[in-house]
């Protein structure tokens, strides 16, 4: 009974491990960056890591003179310090400055560098994490819930819409300032219609966050391309293309001269009176896993870059252009078949500039990404509703005219 008991707390601790909260709050692009690529990093830097620490990652050849102490110093001392590389038509150059232009100065700190790539692209997301909670607007939570929405009983479902479309209206109207304060119509002209201002006040403060880690992760893709160009001390940043040349050419791609199989080492044995030279040649096994996880990572850089280079100018169109975020909300107003004349339109249009700005719509353009359109346009609805009920109080309150009836629509939500 007790053995079972432990078993049981075993597997559930693992399931409560497994089912940690993954957060909502950015798009796959995002996730690519962040998730996958970290990931695969992660794997490369333990299978390197293995392939180093569990049997030999180098193996000397050494004089018959040696003794089984000998070919081990000979192997370590050849493994901490640089070999080089000299092709085997090549004669090896007595020259010591000719030898050290052709040292490997990488291979012990691969597992390192994999290491800190990793980090790297996890750091934009870090940065995206700690500003956004400060824009108002619970992103995570908004789009956690609306996208759980889409699989849940119908009953459930209304209640979570109700839900969500109440916590974004608050969330809203925590970020609107009062509108007495001096140059506040000139500076909300110039932000909602230009762009030029950024800030919580203005209502584009999470999409100007967002897009600034959109340019962090594509400075990152592109820039680690360059910093192993630095690592590797070869012409890394053409590896891809050469080795697609070679493909072409139907010529053997992976003897590659930076990931050399084979390399020469120099070292000194000091004895009392004197001091002995030996230059061996050594096997590099661990270059056989090096070459390929480069060229692997290679076009992974490259394809990240381009496919966020796109996600960038994608949402750049989407948000920056009053017309698309316009388009975009009137879509699914008509799918609810909430508005039809020309009066409701312009209503629709102050609905989305005036009430949902910037933010908002950035914040319904998540939702969409990470769940259904069908439950965009209900929340979308339900802020339609809001938002006409608020107007008809504004519009009850300044007249003295009769109500006319629309101060009822959207009590309930």
């Amino acid at each position: 009974m007790l053995h079972h008991h432990w078993m049981d707390s075993i597997i559930g601790s693992v399931g409560r491990v497994a089912n940690v909260k993954v957060r909502n709050d950015d798009d796959l692009n995002d996730r690519v960056n962040h998730l996958y690529t970290t990931g695969i990093l992660i794997i490369f830097t333990v299978v390197v890591s293995a392939r180093q620490y569990v049997g030999d990652p180098i193996r000397c050849w050494c004089p018959a003179q040696f003794t089984g102490a000998h070919v081990d110093y000979t192997n370590n001392i050849c493994w901490i310090s640089n070999t080089y590389y000299i092709p085997m038509e090549y004669a090896v150059p007595e020259s010591h400055a000719k030898r050290v232009e052709n040292e490997l100065t990488y291979y012990q700190w691969v597992p390192v560098m994999l290491l800190i790539q990793a980090l790297m692209f996890y750091l934009p997301c870090i940065v995206w994490r700690l500003l956004n909670g400060h824009s108002g607007i619970n992103v995570d939570r908004i789009v956690s819930l609306a996208s759980d929405a889409q699989y849940e009983a119908p009953e459930v479902r209304m209640r979570t819409i109700k839900y969500v479309v109440r916590h974004i209206d608050r969330c809203l109207d925590n970020q609107r300032e009062s509108r007495h304060r001096c140059c506040v119509t000139l500076r909300h002209i110039l932000s909602a219609k230009l762009s030029l201002l950024c800030g919580r006040r203005y209502g584009n403060y999470l999409i100007a966050t967002y897009l600034v880690m959109k340019v962090l992760y594509i400075s990152n893709a592109i820039g680690q391309l360059f910093m192993l160009n630095a690592f590797l001390a070869t012409e890394y940043n053409l590896y891809g293309f050469q080795v697609l040349d070679d493909l072409i050419k139907g010529s053997e791609w992976t003897a590659s001269k930076r990931f050399p199989r084979v390399t020469m080492c120099d070292f000194s044995i000091r004895q009392m009176t004197n001091s002995h030279h030996y230059s061996v040649q050594c096997v590099l096994p661990i270059n056989l896993f090096n070459e390929k996880i480069y060229i692997f990572l290679w076009f992974w850089l490259v394809f990240v870059s381009v496919l966020t280079s796109y996600s960038l100018m994608s949402w750049l169109w989407q948000m920056v252009f009053p017309s698309s975020r316009i388009h975009y909300v009137r879509k699914f107003l008509k799918i609810m078949d909430r508005i039809g004349s020309g009066p409701d339109k312009k209503l629709a249009t102050r609905f989305t500039m005036e009430y949902l700005r910037h933010d908002g719509v950035f914040t319904l353009r998540l939702v969409g990404k990470n769940s259904s359109d069908i439950v965009v346009a209900e929340i979308v609805s339900g802020l339609w509703d809001v938002y006409r009920s608020k107007k008809s109080i504004q519009i009850r309150n300044t007249s003295t005219l009769p109500s006319n009836g629309h101060e009822s629509d959207g009590e309930d939500v």
